[in-house]
């Protein structure tokens, strides 16, 4: 007798990439067909574009973070933990469990969706005073963050240190810091009329990126619109401007001003994770140059796409690159699925083809603005549009209904700004989330892989 080893199949990350991918892979495979594997350190997706409502308590976490486990065909063995490192050649992945414990992986097909991590550049003091919006973790904490400010304003006797607190920096003028500071400053105007101590106008927000427009994506029109939006509200915009060094109790901008704050928020942009750059092979700005079909030239059985992975975009010809957005990235799970599958059955693969349907900033309350299939919109008829689609691509109907009950009721009822003493004395800053340190070289993954024997799971 012959022992029959079935195919594994490894997706690194739970994105909306990989959620897609498996979901697919799920309902498309034959029962006993592939040994199907998840890594990722939570059993949740998490709905990225709906963060800065968590932060700024229109949503409860739970709401954005949508359970691996619901699925009826669910049969995915999860590795609760990060990739942080591939050797393509011996087909190992090496990993990192929340315990800090390193396995290595066998795979014979990888699908590597392990997302973006925040871009950060060599400013003194950035990582260890700014506090990012890429997690679901520190969208809880700034929340609590905004709202001791509050706290500790209206307990203040000192006019300097009140107005200091009362002051906050966001740094990134794309769709994540823009969705930012757009909600964190109606949370904190609907606040304060709770603190009959504080004075409305010493709040003040910056908005501040070192491009010369705001969310140039959306056009001329709709980027003059959301401007107006925002500093009708009192947000001041400051574009051609980024941060010089950040300190403890004040951010220094480049072109000069010193701003007294206890709050500085990183939102200037996302770079391919790390552990694309582990596998030794092409890149373009970090992200994994993969084929139309979503596999990596020379290396059989590996598959990239989402925001790491450099994705042709047929669709706009020439050397076009897919944009990490949500709306590739579900696609591409789906197209690499069936890739995954056709390779397992000695197939013909499909290319990856998909046109934009456009883009949504929800701004908070009825304030937005969508282009939608290229119709400019704004105010109301945008923000149905934003929340419409959001709604929508929520994968479950528990968290879609979650979410509108969430809408609903903060729209009638509004928000008792209650602090849960998240992490309240623990380091909360870029530096504690993202864990970028961890990932190994090519060399070192080779090295530890030949080293250990690399013994399959």
């Amino acid at each position: 007798m012959t022992n029959v080893t079935r195919p594994r199949i490894l997706v690194v990350g739970a994105g909306f990439a990989g959620v897609e991918c498996v979901r697919r892979l799920e309902r498309s495979l034959v029962p006993g067909e592939a040994d199907l594997t998840l890594v990722t350190p939570f059993s949740y997706q998490l709905y990225l574009p709906l963060l800065p409502q968590v932060a700024s308590g229109v949503l409860t976490p739970q709401s954005i973070a949508l359970s691996l486990r619901r699925s009826r065909r669910y049969r995915t063995r999860i590795i609760p933990g990060g990739a942080i490192g591939v050797d393509p050649k011996a087909k190992v992945c090496v990993i990192r469990m929340v315990t800090d414990e390193i396995v290595h992986e066998r795979y014979d097909h990888i699908v590597l969706a392990p997302g973006s991590v925040t871009r950060t550049f060599d400013i003194p003091g950035l990582t260890d005073h700014a506090f990012g919006m890429k997690t679901l973790a520190e969208a809880a904490y700034v929340r609590d963050h905004l709202i001791s400010q509050l706290d500790l304003a209206d307990a203040s006797n000192d006019p300097a240190e009140r107005a200091a607190r009362l002051q906050f920096v966001v740094v990134g003028g794309g769709y994540a810091g823009t969705e930012t500071a757009a909600c964190l400053q109606r949370l904190t105007c609907n606040a304060v009329r709770r603190y009959p101590r504080l004075d409305p106008t010493l709040i003040r927000w910056h908005l501040i990126d070192i491009a010369p427009k705001l969310m140039p994506e959306l056009g001329d029109k709709l980027g003059r619109s959301a401007q107006e939006i925002l500093r009708r509200r009192g947000i001041e915009i400051s574009l051609g401007v980024s941060i010089d060094k950040a300190g403890e109790t004040e951010v220094t901008f480049t072109d000069g001003r010193v701003v007294p704050t206890r709050t500085l928020i990183w939102t200037a942009g996302v770079v391919a994770s790390p552990l694309m750059a582990t596998l030794g092979a092409e890149t373009v700005r970090g992200r994994l140059v993969v084929r139309p079909e979503l596999n990596l030239p020379g290396h059989d059985g590996v598959f990239a796409l989402g925001d790491s992975a450099a994705v042709p975009d047929l669709a706009k010809g020439g050397d076009a690159i897919c944009p990490p957005t949500a709306q590739h990235a579900m696609r591409q799970g789906r197209v690499v699925a069936d890739n995954v599958i056709a390779a397992l059955r000695g197939q013909a693969m499909r290319p990856y083809r998909h046109k934009d349907l456009g883009l949504v900033v929800d701004l908070g309350g009825k304030d937005a603005v969508s282009k939608p299939l290229g119709v400019e919109l704004k105010g109301l008829p945008a923000q149905v549009v934003a929340r419409g689609y959001h709604w929508s691509a929520l994968r479950t109907g528990v968290a879609k209904a979650r979410v509108l009950t969430n809408w609903t009721l903060n729209a009638l009822a509004g928000d008792d700004f209650v602090r849960t003493g998240f992490q309240a004395r623990k380091p909360a800053k870029l530096k504690d989330f993202e864990y970028t340190d961890a990932y190994l070289t090519p060399e070192q993954v080779r090295a530890r892989v030949e080293g250990s024997g690399a013994p399959g799971r």
